[in-house]
C-alpha cells in the first residue's frame, strides 16, 4: 500500500459514522457526552425535520428559529400554527427528546433514564442515534473493523442469512432496500415494477482481505457480518475437530458489550461467546434482545423449549466480572450468561439496555 493510500485508510479509519455526530460533541469529567447547539442542529437537518417546498410559513419560521438557537423555548403556539400535522408532530418529538437530553447533561444519562423511569416516549429512532453517538465515542481509538461492524448491531437491525454454513448478519435497512429495489430506490422500484432487469450491488462479508476497503467505503452497510460461531474440520476416520473462529463477528461483538458496560457502570468485564450452558450452579443471566430474554427465562425455569425456536439462538456468552466483589453477595464470583437470538422472520435487534439494567450489581455501584 502507498503512504498516499495507507493516510487515507488512517483518515477514514478516524472519521467512520460522520452521522453519528461525534465530531459536534463535548466529554466531561467523567468521559460523558455532553450535548452541543451543533450536536442538535444535526437533529433538525435529518428527514424527519427537514424543510420541504411545501413547507408552511410558520414551520420555516420555527426551522430557521431552531437552527439559529437549537435550545430556545418553543411556545406552544409556534408549534400549532404548523398546518402540516405530522410535521408537527416531529417537531413536538423532538422538543421532547431534546429537552430530556439537555436536563440530563450528557448523552449517557439521558439514555439510562430512559429505561429507569416511566413509559418512554420518544421514537425508537431517538435512541437508536444515541446509542449510536455513544459507541462511536468508545470506539475512537479502535483500528479493529470487526468491531466497527459489530457495534452496529447495538443501534441497527440486521437481517441473518445462511451461506456455505456461514451465519451472516447484514443492515436490515439495506438488505430489505437490496430485496425490494436492487439498491436503485424508487428508480429501482419503478425496474421492479416493469420487469426490468436490476443491476446488482455486491454485498461483500467482512474478512481479513477486504478489511482495508471497509474503512473508505462510502456505504460501510453493505458489508456483511460472519456471525458462525464454531469451524468443523473433518480429519476422517470419524474424527471432526471444532475450532472457534477467532475473526468471528461474536467475537467483536463481544469486545464492543465489554467496552460499553464499563463507559457506563464503571466495572470491568470479560465476555466469550460459548455455544451451551453447562452450568449446574446457572444463577443469573440477560437476554440481549426480546426473543432471547424469554428463551433464557424458559431454559432457566426447565421449560420445554420447541427446536425451531431454539434453532433461533444465535449464540451464547458468558460474562464475568473482573472483581466480583461489584457483584451482588449471593452471585458474586459467578458468572452471567448472556443470549443473542433472532426472530421467525430472521431479525435480530440488540437492546443494549438490557446489559446496563440487569447485572447483579452490588447495592452501593446501583
Amino acid at each position: 500500500m502507498s503512504d498516499t493510500a495507507q493516510y487515507a485508510t488512517m483518515a477514514s479509519m478516524q472519521n467512520f459514522w460522520p452521522s453519528s455526530g461525534y465530531s459536534q460533541l463535548q466529554r466531561n469529567t467523567r468521559g460523558w457526552l455532553l450535548p452541543t447547539d451543533n450536536y442538535l442542529r444535526l437533529f433538525l437537518d435529518r428527514p424527519e425535520l427537514a424543510l420541504l417546498p411545501e413547507s408552511c410559513a410558520a414551520e420555516q419560521a420555527l426551522h430557521a428559529a431552531l437552527r439559529a438557537a437549537p435550545s430556545r423555548a418553543v411556545a406552544d403556539a409556534e408549534l400549532q400554527a404548523i398546518a402540516d400535522g405530522d410535521a408537527r408532530d416531529s417537531y413536538r418529538l423532538f422538543l421532547l427528546f431534546r429537552d430530556g437530553l439537555l436536563a440530563a447533561g450528557t448523552l449517557e444519562a439521558y439514555y439510562l433514564g430512559l429505561f429507569r423511569g416511566k413509559a418512554i416516549t420518544i421514537p425508537p429512532l431517538f435512541i437508536d442515534l444515541l446509542a449510536q453517538a455513544i459507541l462511536r465515542h468508545l470506539l475512537d481509538d479502535v483500528n479493529d473493523a470487526y468491531e466497527v461492524r459489530a457495534a452496529e448491531l447495538l443501534f441497527r437491525s440486521q437481517r441473518l442469512s445462511t451461506q456455505e454454513g456461514q451465519v451472516l448478519a447484514g443492515d436490515r435497512a439495506v438488505m430489505d432496500m437490496l430485496n425490494e429495489t436492487g439498491g436503485l430506490g424508487d428508480f429501482g422500484r419503478f425496474l421492479a415494477e416493469a420487469k426490468a432487469p436490476l443491476r446488482s450491488i455486491e454485498l461483500q462479508v467482512l474478512s481479513d482481505h477486504n478489511m482495508p476497503d471497509y474503512w473508505p467505503a462510502s456505504d460501510k452497510h453493505h458489508f456483511l457480518l460472519d456471525l458462525t460461531h464454531e469451524v468443523h474440520n473433518d480429519l476422517s476416520h470419524g474424527l471432526v475437530f471444532t475450532m472457534t473462529r477467532a475473526r468471528s463477528g461474536l467475537s467483536a461483538l463481544a469486545r464492543v458489550l465489554e467496552k460499553w458496560v464499563q463507559h457506563f457502570l464503571g466495572v470491568a468485564v470479560s465476555i466469550r461467546p460459548l455455544q451451551k450452558i453447562d452450568d449446574a450452579a446457572w444463577r443469573w443471566h440477560v437476554g440481549l434482545d426480546v426473543e432471547a430474554t424469554a428463551l433464557l427465562n424458559d431454559l432457566y425455569e426447565d421449560r420445554p423449549v420447541e427446536a425451531e425456536r431454539m434453532s433461533r439462538l444465535l449464540s451464547l456468552f458468558r460474562l464475568d466480572f473482573a472483581n466480583p466483589q461489584e457483584m451482588r453477595a449471593d452471585v458474586a464470583g459467578k458468572p452471567v450468561y448472556l443470549g443473542l437470538m433472532m426472530t421467525a422472520d430472521q431479525v435480530v435487534k440488540l437492546k443494549p439496555q438490557n446489559l446496563l439494567l440487569s447485572l447483579p450489581l452490588a447495592a452501593a455501584r446501583q
